[in-house]
């Protein structure tokens, strides 16, 4: 097993467990509207074309559009009403040379027709007659069979996390049932004899159980299905049981650590002893989450997150995020970003990759990230926040008025 602080970078970290990653494997069939971000187990063809018929994009005449041709204010084209196309159903009409039909948006374009004429190009003569000021050219107003999908045309790939835009598209073709990969079940195990449950009153020297509750949400949002097993006490053997208890019914597994150097290395003990290949990385190059543990048991990976609940989140998205996606077996995660003004310097130290709270705020139209400077055990440091800024490994810090790259929570 890694010495502690045997540090490594965040992407030699990541390469290390990616290494051992699988996807899961499992598929669950969903009916569409519980089906929202969860990932495609299959790729999709279009069963049929969208639209499945041509389409009005105006309120207007459908014509022919040769009959339009040199139209114009001072010498308009006059044509014959043959009808009005009606709404939900097929034209029961047909037009020929020198007739219009009366037609909506979104309505089926009837035969013979060719094109649509805006009704703000007309005038309205008597019930039978209209004169059209403008030429229309062949396909214009209209939607063509086809010209938002192809029948056998890829729709979304497998490993696509479903959007809502997503469902609207897969409606509009019928496609109601769809093969989503099951969402890997990681358990939570909180650890510390000072740690109560959250909804516990803490005695003297005892806080509640913050990273439990973050861990679950951040689990659920990384499309994981979170577990919480309790919070067991500073003892190896009991931690030892109750981390085997919860990684046999779960595909991964979490253990937010206690903070001193003991604690940690007590439960990077247990973290080895679960199953080979046991401990990957213990100690990363971040400040803060610098004593992170990453390992493997068996196929199952197994995380230590530092104790402090800021320090949880940072090592939970650089690293149990990228991991559950690979479980899933989707792309990588869309990150909110935004370009912002740093309103004060950050210090640093080269060698190590620094992530700091930021507040963003709108100054005269520009967008400014005011770092949100506090102890990495306290929550509303991240409670104020709205994302993080990243210093580089090689840089000794960030000055004021440069502009930043804010990961967005």
């Amino acid at each position: 097993m890694p010495e502690l602080f045997q540090v490594v970078t965040t992407a030699e970290a990541n390469a290390r467990l990616a290494g051992h990653l699988a996807p899961l494997g499992r598929v669950e069939t969903l009916p569409l509207h519980a089906a929202l971000d969860r990932v495609l187990a299959v790729a999709l063809y279009a069963p049929g074309n969208l639209p499945a018929f041509p389409r009005s994009t105006m309120d207007g005449f459908a014509v022919r559009a040769a009959d339009t041709y040199g139209a114009s204010e001072g010498l308009p084209a006059y044509l014959t009403l043959c009808g009005e196309v009606p709404m939900g159903r097929a034209a029961e009409l047909t037009v020929g040379v020198g007739q219009a039909a009366r037609i909506h948006t979104g309505g089926m374009l009837p035969p013979g027709s060719d094109a649509v004429v805006m009704i703000e190009h007309t005038q309205t003569l008597d019930a039978a007659l209209i004169e059209v000021v403008r030429p229309v050219a062949v396909g214009e107003n209209v939607i063509p069979v086809g010209d938002d999908v192809r029948m056998g045309e890829l729709l979304l790939p497998r490993g696509h996390r479903l959007r809502p835009q997503d469902l609207g598209g897969l409606a509009a073709l019928g496609v109601v049932e769809l093969p989503v990969v099951a969402r890997p079940r990681v358990a939570i195990l909180a650890s510390g004899d000072e740690v109560v449950p959250a909804e516990a009153t803490p005695g003297p020297g005892q806080v509640r159980d913050i990273n439990s509750h973050t861990i679950a949400a951040l689990v659920q949002r990384a499309g994981g299905e979170p577990q919480p097993c309790g919070i067991a006490p500073d003892d190896a053997a009991a931690l030892e049981q109750m981390a085997r208890a919860a990684l046999a019914a779960a595909d991964a597994l979490i253990i937010s650590a206690g903070s001193s150097v003991s604690t940690r290395d007590m439960t990077a003990a247990v973290i080895d002893s679960l199953g080979a290949p046991g401990v990957l990385v213990h100690g990363v190059a971040i400040q803060p989450g610098k004593p992170t543990i990453l390992a493997m048991a068996g196929n199952r990976p197994v995380f230590g997150l530092p104790g402090n609940p800021v320090s949880t989140m940072i090592a939970f998205e650089l690293f149990v995020a990228p991991a559950l996606q690979r479980l899933l077996d989707a792309g990588p995660r869309d990150l909110a970003l935004s370009q912002a003004r740093l309103a004060r310097n950050i210090a640093s130290r080269t060698g190590r990759e620094d992530y700091v709270p930021v507040r963003l705020e709108q100054r005269d139209g520009e967008l400014w990230a005011d770092p949100v400077f506090g102890k990495s055990n306290l929550i509303y440091t991240m409670v104020h926040a709205d994302g993080l800024v990243q210093v580089p490994l090689d840089l000794a810090g960030l000055y004021a008025d440069e502009m930043v790259t804010v990961r967005r929570f």
